[in-house]
């Protein structure tokens, strides 16, 4: 239950970062706009690790380079989003962006990519993508 919560919150996030980028990207750029959404999401990540202090930055040089790249996908994310509401909305925006994620972790699991277990997929995961994909279709028209 506790992960099905950070999920609802991590989606109304990513919706509510990307409308107030849209509106930030406006005033001042939007490559300064993803600039200072990860200058402030570091802040605070780093105000919240200093009270919690989980895990050891001393392992960080177990970690393959690969994965540190995930805060460089964080400004590529924002401007695609940005640029994405700007010009099609925020709802479309949203659909398509769930519809790509879902796509690749699809790909992900299938292939057991970044040390992920493999998974099977079967019919009724490619019906929901589907379902999907035609609900987007249907709302846009």
């Amino acid at each position: 239950m506790k992960g099905i919560i950070f999920a609802f919150l991590g989606g109304a996030c990513i919706t509510l970062q990307g409308v107030a980028n849209a509106r930030i990207s406006q005033d001042i750029g939007t490559w300064q706009a993803a600039a200072i959404t990860q200058l402030t999401g570091f802040i605070l990540a780093l105000c919240i690790l200093v009270f919690v202090r989980d895990g050891s930055l001393a392992q960080l040089k177990s970690v393959k380079p690969l994965y540190l790249l995930g805060g460089g996908f964080g400004a590529l994310i924002i401007f695609s989003e940005v640029t994405a509401i700007q010009q099609i909305g925020v709802t479309f925006t949203i659909s398509a962006l769930l519809i790509a994620q879902l796509f690749l972790t699809f790909v992900i699991d299938i292939n057991g990519w970044f040390g992920m277990a493999k998974q099977k997929m079967k019919v009724p995961q490619f019906i929901g993508i589907g379902m999907m994909v035609a609900g987007v279709i249907i709302m846009k028209f």
